[in-house]
Order: C-alpha cells, then sequence, then structure tokens
C-alpha cells in the first residue's frame, strides 16, 4: 500500500516528537503520544517484551545529569502504511552528544516503530530497538 505524502509527513513528525520528549525527559508528552498497552524490545529490557508504560516512566523520573547538548536525526527512514489506521515508520536513529571529556560522539541505534490510528489520532503503539552490531 503507499503511503500518501501527508501521512507519511504526519508519522515522521510525530516520530520526532516522541524522540524530542524521550530526549527532554517530558513525561507528559510522551504519554500523549503512546497507547498505554505500548510494547517494545529494547536493550534495556534484556530480550523481554515490554508491556505498558511503567518500565518507560522509570527512565524519565531519573534525576537530570549534567546538561549536555543532545541532537537526534532519523537517518533513511522509511514509512509504510500497511493498512488504513496502521504504519510502520523504520530508520536509524543518530543521537550527536559531547561525551565526558567534552568531545563530540554520535552513537547510532536501529528502530522500528508501530503507530496505530486510534480514536482519529495516531499512537504509538510498538517499537523494537537495537544497537549496532
Amino acid at each position: 500500500m503507499n503511503t500518501p505524502p501527508a501521512i507519511e509527513s504526519e508519522l515522521l513528525d510525530l516520530s520526532r516528537q516522541l524522540l524530542a520528549a524521550v530526549v527532554a525527559g517530558d513525561w507528559q508528552a510522551y504519554v500523549r503520544l503512546v497507547a498505554d498497552d505500548l510494547t517494545c524490545f529494547e536493550p534495556e529490557a534484556r530480550g523481554q517484551l515490554v508491556e505498558g508504560l511503567s518500565f518507560h516512566e522509570f527512565y524519565f523520573q531519573l534525576p537530570p545529569g549534567s546538561p549536555k547538548p543532545v541532537t537526534v536525526t532519523l537517518a533513511s527512514p522509511q514509512v509504510r502504511l500497511l493498512s488504513d489506521t496502521v504504519a510502520l515508520v523504520a530508520y536509524v536513529r543518530l543521537t550527536q552528544t559531547l561525551d565526558d571529556a567534552g568531545r563530540p560522539v554520535t552513537k547510532p541505534c536501529e528502530e522500528t516503530r508501530i503507530w496505530q490510528r486510534i480514536d482519529n489520532a495516531w499512537k504509538h503503539v510498538h517499537f523494537h530497538r537495537s544497537l549496532p552490531t
């Protein structure tokens, strides 16, 4: 199914908003974008399927470390509309920041995110994040 450009643009924008909420530690913005029954596989879960928001909320509640600039880039994003109400967004996330010595570093990770239209709004329902091998 071809993804109309307007939907592709909307889903990429929502994905960027989601990552901005994560970087900023903005729990309210994050909750607004994700489904309550969000599922994921990510390195922090150690190979386990995580369901719900409490696992993620833990990280949002940690005290902020020393402030460092952070820039997130979605490299080579692909959007695929799977049905009228489900879409897949895949990309390599490049996170630029400073190491402890103040030198710039870029860390990649591979992400696949599933969005579902629920009550006329896109909600993030599942993701898989992997560190490069």
